[in-house]
């Protein structure tokens, strides 16, 4: 299954959920409604019979207010806990008891968690995430959890950390990025949110039964008791249902993603022992993959491991068993490896030092590969990306995991790269945070200068985890200063707007991780424009013969594209070319592919993909939400 194929059924996914959810929640109120309805003819009765059933028709208007009651306490149990989980991944992980992993940690298995996700984020083009360890769990889990890349985090637990070798952490690391790029990370949060609405009517109908257990050890023994305990059996039972439901809807949203996530970590890798590896220590280690700091009936959907001992419909995760023999058909059931603490790993074997690889042969890929391979790093990409972080030069390297010179790097990485309007906007930076500051910018240019453009986008995505330890003024700040910087220049360059754009997208779901962006529902016509006017700007871009490239992008559209002509002299603002962007990132999967396959036929029209266009198709494709892996192999 491609990227854009993953996003639509992730979409169709969430939609399902939400009938569920509101098929689990009107039987729930139809329950309470009825619940409450018998515990009042109880009462009434006493007082003179009357059927149960005439009784309920003669009070519709009050029974309809206890349902309504009922499903406003679902919805708002519900709204609560996904306004809770709002501040993204990093939100979850602390609930669960994580402990951030500074981006300048010096401790050699951090270092080494750190190094696999950075490594994983630029292999498969998204902004690295928070870290987190759980350091009270001895079992071997994982998780990613956000609204967003922009916004997500990766957590292990310390049982991971330690009992896992590096291969079997990169395919755990690989499985749970695969959760980020098939859109499973929303429809996670959004499944926490559902089960505590769900569920809260349990935990209400206990309340009540130890208030009537009060009661009756009192004197004030009388209908108010039975109705009372009538009502809290009641829904303790629903409870119960509601759990049912939950469980039910949990499992069926979650196992197939799992099989998917494994399959994708394999691919991204292309070697199985390292997955199938960490799997079967789960097996054999006495804690397996047990989650204790949280209740496994609200997480276990979101965990690499299952985290309970569910099973059968209930499991969110298909068998341990199964798992393992679809990465190694020769494993027979029971036969893992006994695991024990003895078993920890220590330092830096299998890691390389950060400054000590240079970059390697990689495989070619062609641009007809470029779609495909959209959200679907491969090994090559993984290597590839090894092999740039460790080769980025040292003094690039430590600032971008500095918080303080993070947000001086990233301001040097969206001045303009041809350096024509660099001197202008260096001194617009010194005006704003001053001489010293405009020096330290000044110096990432002059080392930028000499670094190949390939290393940018995986510097911008590095820094972000040290951006997000700086308060939401600073960051605030930082966008619009970085805007204000590329309205200096006196052309709109698209690769500098577009890192902008991934800036500002990025650092906007940080500030609020649970808005749902600048996307912008449009007419055929207004996107067909929007679409339009991308490629014109990228038609002008390397290509001797813009037009021609123009029209050969346009091809990839349908009949209406006869509609349009080539401007070489058309005049778009950085605001228009924002507005546009916003139009198309909410274009559905088929539309973004054609999108890609355009733009990628536009810069490749010459019958060769250059670096700086190789550059420009992932950055465009960044601004975009589109997960693109570094184009290795291009002139």
């Amino acid at each position: 299954m491609n990227f854009f194929s993953a996003q639509d059924q992730a979409r169709r996914a969430t939609r399902r959920l939400v009938i569920l959810y509101i098929l689990a929640a009107a039987l729930i109120v139809a329950g309470v409604a009825f619940t409450v309805g018998i515990g009042l003819w109880m009462a009434s009765s006493s007082q003179g019979y009357q059927p149960l059933f005439g009784y309920i028709g003669n009070n519709t208007t009050l029974l309809l207010g206890v349902a309504l009651l009922t499903m406003l306490i679902i919805v708002g149990a519900t709204m609560y806990k996904v306004s809770h989980l709002s501040s993204g991944g990093g939100r979850v992980a602390q609930d669960l008891g994580g402990t951030l992993v500074p981006p300048d940690t010096t401790d050699p298995l951090q270092q080494r968690l750190r190094n696999v996700v950075e490594e994983m984020s630029i292999a498969s083009g998204v902004p690295v995430p928070e870290v987190y360890v759980l350091e009270r769990e001895a079992g071997i889990n994982a998780f990613a959890a956000g609204y967003t890349p922009g916004d997500a985090a990766v957590a292990v637990t310390r049982g991971a950390l330690e009992l896992l070798d590096r291969d079997e952490l990169q395919g755990v690391i690989a499985h749970e990025y695969s959760h980020i790029l098939n859109g499973d990370m929303r429809i996670n949060i959004r499944l926490m949110g559902i089960l505590f609405g769900i569920m809260v009517l349990g935990l209400m109908g206990r309340i009540i039964l130890r208030g009537t257990r009060h009661s009756s050890s009192s004197r004030n023994r009388g209908n108010g008791v039975a109705v009372a305990l009538v009502v809290g059996v009641g829904l303790v039972l629903l409870g119960w249902i509601g759990v049912f439901f939950a469980r039910l809807i949990k499992s069926g949203v979650s196992r197939q993603r799992e099989y998917l996530a494994d399959a994708s970590a394999v691919q991204f890798t292309r070697q199985t022992r390292g997955l199938a590896g960490a799997l079967k220590k789960i097996g054999g280690f006495q804690h397996g993959s047990r989650i204790t700091s949280a209740d496994p009936e609200e997480v276990s959907h979101m965990l690499f491991g299952s985290g309970s001992k569910l099973a059968g419909m209930f499991a969110t995760h298909p068998p341990l068993g199964e798992r393992i023999r679809a990465l190694d058909p020769d494993f027979e059931d029971g036969d893992y490896p006994q695991v024990t603490l003895k078993d920890r790993f220590q330092g830096r074997e299998g890691d390389s030092d950060p400054r000590s690889a240079g970059i390697a042969g990689a495989a070619t890929v062609s641009p007809a590969d470029i779609v495909e391979s959209a959200g679907q790093p491969t090994e090559q990409h993984v290597a590839f990306a090894q092999a740039i972080r460790s080769s980025i030069p040292e003094t690039l390297y430590d600032a971008a995991h500095s918080s303080e010179l993070a947000y001086l790097l990233t301001i040097a990485l969206v001045l303009d790269p041809t350096g024509k309007s660099t001197p202008r906007q260096l001194d617009f930076v010194g005006d704003q945070l001053g001489a010293q500051r405009r020096n330290v910018v000044e110096s990432f240019v002059r080392e930028l200068e000499s670094t190949p453009l390939d290393y940018r986008l995986p510097l911008l995505e590095t820094c972000f985890p040290a951006l997000r330890r700086r308060p939401p003024p600073q960051l605030e700040y930082l966008i619009d200063l970085t805007a204000k910087l590329i309205d200096l220049d006196s052309d709109l360059a698209i690769y500098e707007f577009c890192f902008y754009r991934i800036l500002a997208s990025n650092l906007h779901h940080v500030i609020d991780p649970s808005a749902k962006g600048r996307r912008v529902k449009a007419s055929k016509k207004v996107v067909r424009d929007a679409a339009v006017q991308l490629m014109q700007i990228i038609a002008r871009y390397g290509q001797e013969d813009g037009e021609a490239a123009f029209h050969a992008g346009l091809d990839s559209f349908g009949k209406w594209r006869q509609d349009y002509q080539y401007d070489a002299h058309a005049s778009i603002s950085a605001r228009s070319l924002d507005d546009n962007l916003n139009i198309l990132v909410a274009l559905n999967g088929a539309g973004r592919r054609m999108l890609l396959e355009a733009i990628t036929r536009v810069v490749s029209h010459d019958d060769r993909l250059t670096v700086e266009e190789a550059g420009l198709v992932r950055v465009v494709c960044a601004s975009l939400e589109i997960p693109l892996p570094p184009q290795i192999g291009v002139s």
